[in-house]
């Protein structure tokens, strides 16, 4: 007997799905953001829209993943949060994170990376990664060094936001590019503004996916600078961890860091956005403080900061799409996934369903360091076997970085969105407009 497949969205719902969800998304640029669309979105509160038309959608299919009306194209969606737990606990057989889209962006600038690999390759890339990163470990084992690399030029950030009074958006991008070249390849790279540059020349192209051709010569002269950074590794640095590992055969440790840079990108992002709230809420900020004020581990272990981070990604997840795609056909008591179907947990949905969580409109780190919304599919870093395995070192790092410029200054929104701890807050963090007024603690 042929098992019934899956319920179809009708075709206005699809279009409602990809014209007010999907497209948005996309335009706002998966790979590395637009700016102006980031500012749109945030304007006409696009984001805010999706999550309600997902809401009204899954009302009317309340249980198991519905598949989308689409000619060419097998793709289903998931509603419910027990299917979204259970596609992550799944992954990545049958449901892989090597998705076609997936693979068609990151290809443009990394094409052999754990990402987009299936089957055995991807157990050894796999494995490579989360050894460097020191996934299971809260604190990385490097954190002597990256700790003080954060701090110094997060200070240097302050003294100039001082001397003129504010701190913009591209002022703390410069910064991080410094941190986060420093962390990968050493203190050599501080300054190497072309190693940022061909990578984010390269993501803006993998924005495109299939629509654009690889450069290939760019990508080839990229992977060349990368090779030539783990055959010199400084000392202190990933490339140097990277360098030293213990490699299987077809592990392509070249093309694993250029997921670094690009996953340090967002990161970047999440802690402009968490410092922005701060400044805004005071509650918040005088709660950090008294963790940087008494803190006895040089900042290797905030919690309260980690959970800071981890509420802005929960609020404006940086990957909001997560991606997967069955290898084989898939049994759900509803009916049958089809083998090579696109599968679509929506991160915003269920991160911001004031149904089921707690202030979920508004900035609440304490919940991240409680059981209580364990279970939920509160997936900043995805989740199961393949969460994202830098997530420790991000969270180190991005912490690191809160604690240097919270310990003693104050900071105030003088250009950008108005965030009110009294209301919800938007569905959109437009972090490229924010100006903070800079001065020392008072």
């Amino acid at each position: 007997m042929t098992s019934p497949t899956l319920p179809t969205a009708s075709a206005p719902d699809t279009a409602r799905l990809l014209l007010g969800v999907l497209l948005p998304t996309i335009v706002k640029g998966p790979i590395i953001r637009r700016p102006w669309a980031v500012g749109l979105a945030a304007r006409l509160d696009l984001d805010t829209r999706a999550v309600g038309i997902v809401r009204s959608i899954h009302a009317k299919h309340p249980a198991g993943p519905l598949m989308l009306k689409l000619p060419i194209r097998r793709q289903a969606i998931v509603l419910a949060p027990e299917d979204a737990n259970t596609v992550l606990a799944r992954s990545p057989e049958p449901f892989t994170p090597a998705s076609s889209e997936k693979r068609a962006a990151l290809s443009h600038f990394q094409p052999a990376n754990v990402l987009i690999t299936r089957g055995p390759l991807r157990t050894v890339r796999r494995a490579l990664q989360e050894q460097v990163l020191d996934t299971d470990h809260p604190v990385h084992h490097l954190a002597d060094r990256f700790v003080p690399v954060v701090e110094e030029e997060m200070l240097e950030l302050l003294a100039g936001a001082v001397r003129s009074g504010s701190l913009p958006w591209d002022d703390f991008l410069d910064a991080w590019y410094r941190v986060v070249r420093r962390v990968v390849f050493g203190d050599h790279a501080r300054d190497d503004k072309d190693l940022t540059a061909m990578v984010i020349r390269l993501r803006k192209d993998g924005n495109w996916a299939f629509l654009k051709p690889v450069r290939t010569k760019t990508r080839r002269r990229f992977l060349a600078r990368i090779t030539e950074e783990l055959a010199n590794a400084e000392p202190g640095s990933l490339a140097a961890v990277m360098a030293a590992a213990p490699k299987g055969d077809g592990a392509e440790p070249a093309d694993q860091v250029p997921q670094w840079l690009f996953a340090f990108d967002p990161a970047g992002m999440a802690t402009f956005r968490a410092l922005t709230v701060l400044a805004t809420h005071p509650e918040a900020m005088a709660a950090a403080r008294r963790e940087v004020d008494g803190d006895t581990s040089g900042r290797r272990v905030l919690p309260y900061l980690r959970a800071a981070i981890l509420e802005s990604l929960r609020l404006w997840p940086t990957t909001p799409m997560i991606l997967r795609q069955t290898t084989q056909p898939v049994q759900w008591e509803r009916g049958l996934m089809p083998a090579d179907c696109g599968v679509l947990v929506y991160a915003p949905y269920f991160h911001r369903d004031e149904r089921s969580l707690r202030s979920a409109h508004s900035f609440s780190p304490e919940r991240w360091l409680t059981e209580e919304d364990d279970g939920w599919p509160l997936v900043p870093f995805s989740d199961g076997p393949v969460v994202c395995p830098g997530k420790q070192l991000v969270l180190l790092v991005t912490s690191a970085a809160l604690a240097a410029l919270v310990a003693g200054h104050d900071f105030r929104v003088e250009e950008g969105q108005a965030l009110d701890p009294e209301r919800p807050l938007p569905g959109t963090m437009d972090n490229y407009s924010v100006r903070l007024g800079v001065s020392g603690r008072s």
